[in-house]
């Protein structure tokens, strides 16, 4: 047995660290340790509650901000231009139409139900664009004067105006040629093209030289024409 009265005996440097290292193990063993490792588990589900936040999702500060693309304003629609227009003539439902925008002859005639049987379609541009305010009449088969509206307003477009007398075939412009029964375009491009090239019809039986143009077809306008 050691005499306390005697100063305890010098440890060597081996012995301290043994000794050291006796009393760390019993702090980390037994309970001392549940208890460590049950503080880190609460540790970590704090730091995690920070960051993530309570709903689950990444908190404000958490998350770098992304920047919000501005939205550009649609360009305002222009609103289509109403027209007004009458068609008269050879159609199943003569009348005043409205188009909610551009519109051409042949919605014209869609609207107004239709040609009539006896309508002259070969001296109607269906291609042409109305107009607002236009006069449209559909002439019929051997109708030689075309009608004009008493207070003005236009045809359709190939429709030339009602002649006072028979056409010219010596100044009669590609719209006049038009007008007259079964010329369409490719006859009076022909008919032009010949004229150009001999200088001028010297009678009307000349009309049998330009393309397009036989005995039938001469004798259904030899009545319209002059030199």
């Amino acid at each position: 047995m050691e005499d306390p009265s005697l100063p305890p005996p010098q440890l060597t440097p081996a012995e301290r660290v043994r000794e050291m290292w006796d009393d760390y193990r019993h702090l980390i063993t037994g309970p001392r340790l549940l208890m460590a490792g049950a503080g880190l588990v609460v540790a970590i589900a704090v730091a995690v509650y920070l960051v993530v936040g309570a709903n689950g999702a990444p908190r404000p500060e958490a998350v770098i901000p992304m920047a919000t693309p501005l939205a550009v304003p649609a360009a305002p629609t222009a609103e289509p231009t109403p027209i007004v227009v009458h068609a008269a003539g050879a159609v199943y439902a003569p009348g005043v139409y409205l188009f909610r925008g551009e519109a051409r002859v042949h919605d014209l005639v869609q609207a107004a139900g239709g040609l009539a049987p006896d309508a002259d379609y070969d001296r109607v541009n269906l291609a042409d664009t109305l107009v607002d305010g236009q006069w449209v009449y559909f002439p019929r088969f051997g109708q030689i004067q075309i009608p004009a509206p008493l207070n003005g307003g236009g045809l359709a477009g190939g429709l030339a105006a009602a002649q006072s007398g028979p056409l010219n075939l010596n100044t009669a412009t590609t719209a006049q040629l038009e007008s007259l029964p079964g010329v369409g375009p490719a006859i009076a491009a022909a008919f032009i093209e010949h004229r150009q090239r001999i200088g001028g019809f010297a009678s009307v039986d000349g009309l049998l030289a330009v393309s397009g143009i036989g005995p039938s077809k001469l004798d259904q306008i030899r009545d319209l024409v002059a030199v």
